[in-house]
């Protein structure tokens, strides 16, 4: 559907709520550009993390998140509901910088996994060439669905959705499963190791992989659990637009919360984003110098 000449805001401004939930996406959007996109600056401009395939897949999920938080400008302050048929949407051109994410980060732990577990065979095979085309394949991949989808009658764009949801349902179940083997397989290996830095790497991309999926299953379980429901029983909740779907706010949170669990479990990075983006930034810094 075309984009209307004069969109509504996303609420009425009737009530205390309303301005709480514009507000709300406001301060969001806002701190998922900042955040996301400090990373993003922090892995570009920093060689030594470039050289790194695992910050390949933060740069990777950290620019779709970047891009998620500006999207958010658009869907969570006007009147736009995505869908068939849909309000003011977008086509799921801004909805889908998400299944970029989930779809990287997918990539990222299977790259994890023979890291740790084959390492080497991964030093072998799995050069930086291969994850920059990776993380490339993951835009190329949604956004040629994408196309189809738009190019194709509404019913079969519908089908083409709802298929697209049960795929992305079954990633989860992977994702989860993988992190599980990953975890049990790479504590016990770790243990072994003598005390090294690739040790501490590993152990770092762990944590960091484990916290994530954590994060991703808390914030994307509700909105998983409403379309199974509405799939299988018609019912489940609906909402206005996007700005006040609860579960689509939730899961674009990950737009906000992988890129913070990125630098709360790597020092390299927050020295790398302190060093190119936020010291800069800094007025304090800028008065010493």
């Amino acid at each position: 559907m075309p984009l209307n000449a004069s969109i509504l805001l996303s609420v009425d401004f009737d009530s205390a709520e309303d301005y709480l939930i514009f507000a709300f996406h406001i301060l969001f959007a806002t701190s998922a550009v900042l955040v996301a996109g400090s990373v993003v600056v922090g892995i570009s401009c920093t060689r030594s993390l470039r050289g790194q395939n695992r910050f390949i897949f933060m740069l990777n999920t950290s620019v779709s998140d970047t891009l998620t938080g500006f999207s958010v400008y658009y869907l969570g302050l006007f009147d736009v509901q995505e869908g068939y048929p849909s309000r003011n949407g977008t086509y799921y051109i801004l909805p889908s910088f998400l299944g970029v994410n989930v779809l990287t980060f997918l990539f990222a732990q299977f790259d994890r996994y023979f890291a740790v577990c084959h390492p080497f065979l991964y030093d072998r095979y799995v050069a930086r060439g291969v994850v920059i085309g990776t993380c490339a394949f993951c835009w190329i991949y949604t956004y040629s669905i994408l196309t189809v989808q738009n190019m194709v009658p509404i019913s079969k764009a519908a089908q083409i959705n709802a298929f697209g949801v049960m795929t992305l349902q079954i990633i989860v179940l992977v994702k989860v499963l993988m992190t599980i083997k990953l975890y049990v397989i790479a504590r016990s290996q770790l243990a072994r190791e003598a005390p090294s830095a690739e040790r501490d790497n590993k152990r770092e991309s762990l944590r960091i992989i484990v916290f994530v999926v954590i994060c991703f299953l808390a914030l994307w379980g509700p909105s998983f659990v409403n379309i199974i429901v509405r799939q299988l029983t018609w019912k489940g909740l609906r909402f206005r637009n996007e700005a006040t779907n609860l579960f689509a706010t939730m899961s674009r949170m990950n737009a906000l919360v992988t890129p913070a669990v990125y630098l709360w479990g790597s020092p390299a990075l927050r020295e790398a984003v302190w060093r190119t983006v936020w010291r800069r930034m800094c007025p304090c810094h800028r008065r010493v110098r």
